[in-house]
């Protein structure tokens, strides 16, 4: 039994702190500290803490649409990401529409003239996403990710921390620099796997 979780371990997984990883340690570092000293603006809608995680969206996309291998499989990466920036922002009713004189207030989308087709268009976004996954036969593409390349082990589970951590931030504790700190974690991480499946030749295979 040793010997076998020994070879699952061997092939499948990777312990190397690359340099992707040490930026999402930095992150997950910094969660308490920013918890405990940082003014509760910071976690704001359109507050630092969202704009860096923007920034790290944009990043994540900009990786994913450049790399020179599995094209239509990072394209779709760079579509969900896409997506998730879209949800960070509520399809820009958080940008566009505050409550004048309100903190960290917005109008809903029914309370704003035609916000009721916004819903309607992200959903048929992510479907289409969806299908361009199904159409390409991405599966096979992401199949072959997990059966043939060995995970980066500290981005997967820095990633892992950062979205359970973000969600019971959210759920119970309502706490909006936590939230908005782990969710960081949670993006830092997931670019950082973009980053090295797309440029690093460990974790590379042939098309």
């Amino acid at each position: 039994m040793i010997r076998k979780i020994k070879n699952f371990l061997n092939l499948h997984c990777d312990f190397k702190v690359y340099n992707a990883t040490w930026i999402a340690i930095l992150i997950a570092l910094a969660v308490v500290p920013c918890v405990m000293f940082l003014p509760e603006h910071y976690g704001y809608e359109n507050g630092l803490l969202e704009d860096i995680q923007m920034l790290v969206l944009l990043t994540g996309f900009i990786l994913a649409v450049r790399s020179k291998v599995n094209k239509k499989f990072f394209n779709f990466a760079a579509l969900i990401l896409t997506i998730i920036a879209l949800r960070e922002i509520n399809c820009g009713r958080t940008l566009f529409f505050p409550v004048p004189g309100e903190v960290n207030t917005f109008y809903s989308w029914k309370e704003i003239k035609y916000g009721w087709v916004v819903n309607p268009i992200y959903g048929l976004y992510m479907a289409c996403v969806a299908f361009y996954f199904f159409k390409n036969k991405l599966f096979i593409t992401l199949w072959k990710i997990i059966k043939e390349i060995r995970f980066p082990v500290w981005n997967v589970l820095l990633m892992l921390v950062g979205m359970g951590l973000g969600m019971y931030a959210e759920k119970a504790m309502h706490n909006m620099v936590f939230e908005e700190i782990t969710e960081l974690l949670f993006y830092v991480s997931l670019t950082g796997i973009i980053y090295l499946y797309a440029y690093n030749k460990n974790f590379q295979f042939k098309e």
